[in-house]
Order: C-alpha cells, then sequence, then structure tokens
C-alpha cells in the first residue's frame, strides 16, 4: 500500500507524493486534468504502483498543485477570469520538485506521464529534465482543432471546474460506445476508484463532486488551436507512446503525430487492444503495466541505463 510525503515546492506550496516500494531505480507518474495520482495509481485492487513495486522498482505518483492531496492555490476560489490556475507549466515545476526528490534516492528514474500529465511531462522534458526514460501513456499533444470546444475553459475562463459521479462514470463508459462495459472493466473498478477519490481532492456530501484546477482545459484548447504546450523534438530520453484501443481522448492520429515529432533516437509506439482511456483500471491493464515494465526493462539493460 502507497504511503503520503510532503515536499515544498520552491514557492513553498506543499506537495503531496505516494510511494510504493524500493529498488536501485525509480518509476514516477503524473497524472491526468481531472483526478489526483492516488485514484488513478494506487486505486486498491488496480494499483500501478504496486505493480512496479512488485517488478523491483520503487514507485512515485506526484499530486500537482491543486489535486488531490497537495496544497489547492488560492486562485481556484477567485471569479471567472484571468488565466486559469495549474497551466502545464506550473504543474512542469512541480513535477521538477519531485523528481529532484526521487533522484536523490536512487540511481535513475523513467517518468510516466498520464494523459494531461504527458504534456507536463513535455514541458519539463523540455527543459532539461533527467530522466532515463518517459513514458507518453493515452497522450494529449496535439488534438484535431474541431475539439476546442470541447475543451472550452469558459468565457470568462473559470478558475477551476467540478465533476460529479455521474458525468465521471458516464465520461468512462462513453469509451465502450453501445458495448458493455463490464467486457472491459471489473463491475466493482468505478465503485473502488470513485472511493479513493473520496479520501481527497476535497469531494462534497450529497451529489459527490470533485473540483479540479481549470488550466488544464486551457492547456488543452491551446493544443487543439494553436499546437502543442511543448516541442516533442527537445524530448531526448528514450520514449515509449501506448495508448488503449478504444480511447477517445488520447486518439490515435493524436498518439502517432506525437510518435513521429519526437527528438528522441529511441522511441516506440504501442497499443493495447480492449482498453480505454482508465486503461490502468480495466482488465487489460497486466498488459499495459507488462508493456511498460518490459520497455523499463529494455532501458536499464542498455549500456549507461540504471542499475537493477
Amino acid at each position: 500500500m502507497a504511503t503520503t510525503h510532503t515536499i515544498s515546492a520552491d514557492d513553498g506550496t506543499a506537495l503531496a507524493i505516494h510511494t510504493e516500494g524500493a529498488g536501485d531505480s525509480a518509476v514516477l507518474f503524473v497524472h491526468g486534468a481531472t483526478f489526483g495520482a492516488r485514484p488513478a495509481f494506487a486505486t486498491p485492487g488496480y494499483s500501478w504502483l504496486t505493480a512496479c513495486a512488485d517488478a523491483g522498482r520503487a514507485a512515485y505518483a506526484l499530486d500537482a498543485r491543486g489535486y488531490g492531496d497537495s496544497e489547492r492555490p488560492a486562485a481556484m476560489n477567485t471569479e471567472p477570469g484571468g488565466e486559469p490556475p495549474v497551466r502545464a507549466d506550473v504543474a512542469a515545476d512541480d513535477l521538477a520538485t519531485a523528481l529532484e526528490h526521487v533522484r536523490a534516492r536512487h540511481d535513475g528514474v523513467h517518468l510516466i506521464g498520464y494523459s494531461w500529465g504527458s504534456m507536463v511531462a513535455g514541458v519539463a522534458l523540455e527543459r532539461g529534465a533527467p530522466v532515463e526514460s518517459v513514458t507518453m501513456y493515452a497522450p494529449v499533444y496535439a488534438p484535431d482543432p474541431d475539439r476546442v470546444a470541447e475543451f472550452d475553459p469558459g468565457n470568462p475562463p473559470a478558475p477551476k471546474r467540478e465533476a460529479t459521479r455521474e458525468e465521471t462514470r458516464d465520461r468512462w463508459d462513453a469509451h465502450f460506445g453501445d458495448g458493455d462495459p463490464t467486457r472491459y472493466r471489473d463491475a466493482e473498478a468505478f465503485e473502488a476508484f470513485w472511493e479513493t477519490l473520496h479520501d481527497e481532492q476535497g469531494v462534497s456530501g450529497g451529489e459527490p463532486t470533485i473540483e479540479a484546477p481549470n488550466g488544464t482545459l486551457a492547456d488543452l484548447t491551446e493544443a487543439a488551436g494553436a499546437g502543442p504546450v511543448y516541442d516533442a523534438g527537445a524530448v531526448s530520453a528514450p520514449t515509449l507512446v501506448v495508448r488503449g484501443s478504444l480511447d477517445r481522448t488520447a486518439t490515435r492520429a493524436d498518439g502517432l503525430a506525437l510518435y513521429d515529432a519526437l527528438g528522441s533516437d529511441d522511441h516506440e509506439y504501442a497499443e493495447v487492444s480492449g482498453g480505454s482511456h482508465f486503461l490502468a483500471l480495466e482488465r487489460r491493464r497486466d498488459v499495459l503495466f507488462d508493456r511498460v515494465r518490459a520497455f523499463h526493462d529494455r532501458i536499464e539493460g542498455e549500456p549507461g541505463g540504471a542499475d537493477r
């Protein structure tokens, strides 16, 4: 089971980092746009952190400011207008703090950015973040311009947005079209995910609702309208781009565009059949976990790679 520690960003913001396992090398996870690190990566029974620990690596997952157990920016409580808080560049500062914390304890670090977290990872790597490899899991890079309205942060932009339990489940189910979600997802998976989410992010009573900073939607709108928020050509670390074949958020066209734009001499593209944007919580999750673990094993087995 993961334990939680608090580290301090350069500006004093308290950041939560969740960890499990031990090893010479480590894996550091960055969550997506709406949910913090524990529901995304450490839901009991579906934990990617546990899978990493079982494979002999230490696993860490960061809550960017405004998410999970990390401190909320005061700007989340302001009136609409101005820059929505916690854009990818700010979250990349938090990632730099977490990376420094992890690198001080391990010989090498593999980075995994999930969904919007792939943007955060991309910004950090563009700035020269030192990692052994990066996995862009369910990445959103340069979405089709027709999707701009889908990401609209509001006019004027809202500082935060809400997601109810019903909306969250409906979004997950939508990936499966007219198919039966239980073909791809255990019947209890959503409840386990939502119960883990209840422990953080200020879930309210009544109709349970979570709040997230709205800078993510500003990033997605920019990526769809003006182009990517980071230069994939500046990413030189070995890179794995991986997505589920049913993912309607991180599309195949966008994933391949990212793959083609990468500057790394060593990059791979993979898809897991029968998986959605929430693949790490679905029945095919072990295929995802094993594929990423094999990538890490290969990188560490090459000259100059981190020692196991």
